[in-house]
């Protein structure tokens, strides 16, 4: 697996989870960025962000 392509770190300040409208962890590792409000994880793919709730991944077990 490739190394996941960075995010511009101004972008990661002013996204923010389309559901709950809260705030976002980047978790680099994974490509994903996490909202625990919500229990998603939305995919980074190319270094862009999905920020579509049906293209994010769940958090439960």
């Amino acid at each position: 697996m490739s190394e996941p392509v960075p995010v511009d770190p101004r972008l990661l300040e002013i996204l923010v989870c389309p559901l709950t409208k809260g705030p976002l962890e980047y978790d680099r590792a994974a490509g994903e960025l996490i909202s625990r409000q919500a229990g998603l994880a939305y995919p980074i793919r190319d270094g862009i962000p999905i920020m579509l709730v049906e293209e994010a991944r769940s958090l439960e077990p």
